[in-house]
């Protein structure tokens, strides 16, 4: 009588998937426990979006001729930071005035930090010598001259960090755009007050 035959014995898994299925684990927990952490960091910070004004606004010494502008921008920026665990490093800080498409005058500012729950204002002076103009961009600006106000575009890009205790974020890029800004020529006329819009 011959012996009876053993069942076929299942193949061993190999040890590549088991190796594969741990790394996938330890992958998804990582990913679990960052997000995790973001979200009870954002929880304990609440952010909140900054805002940005054009406080005051004035031009001097504007003379046009021959096309070619000469004149001094000066603007009081205000910025209000709202929060109550951030503050701000603004590390280089480029502006420009313009009109119509047309840049005027171009400046930086120099760097400064922002505490928490801050209000800061910063003065900016632009300079236009000789700044060329073209085609209706004259003509449209020296017919604004006469009416007592000119409308303009302040445009402002940063470097900046947030900062919340000892933890510094890398450097992000903000956008402000500023407009329109009714300037007066005249301290006689009033400027009024200009929101500014945030992008970062």
């Amino acid at each position: 009588m011959a012996p009876p035959t053993l069942p076929p014995q299942p193949p061993a898994r190999p040890r590549k998937s088991n190796l594969v299925r741990c790394i996938a684990i330890v992958l998804l927990a990582l990913i679990v426990l960052v997000g995790l952490a973001v979200i009870i960091i954002w929880l304990a910070v609440k952010p909140k979006r900054m805002v940005y004004s054009i406080e005051d606004g004035s031009i001097h010494g504007y003379n046009l001729t021959n096309n070619q502008l000469n004149a001094t921008f000066k603007f009081v920026l205000r910025a209000y930071n709202p929060n109550t665990r951030v503050s701000i490093y603004y590390d280089k800080i480029e502006v420009t005035v313009s009109y119509d498409d047309t840049t005027l005058a171009f400046n930086s500012v120099d760097p400064f930090f922002q505490h928490h729950r801050n209000v800061t204002k910063k003065g900016l002076t632009l300079v236009a010598q000789g700044a060329a103009l073209y085609g209706s961009v004259a003509r449209d600006l020296g017919l604004e001259k006469s009416s007592g106000k000119v409308e303009l575009e302040l445009r402002l890009k940063a470097k900046i960090r947030f900062k919340v205790g000892v933890w510094k974020s890398r450097k992000r890029t903000l956008r402000l755009l500023c407009a329109p800004l009714m300037v007066p020529l005249s301290s006689r006329k009033g400027f009024t007050r200009t929101l500014c819009d945030v992008d970062l």
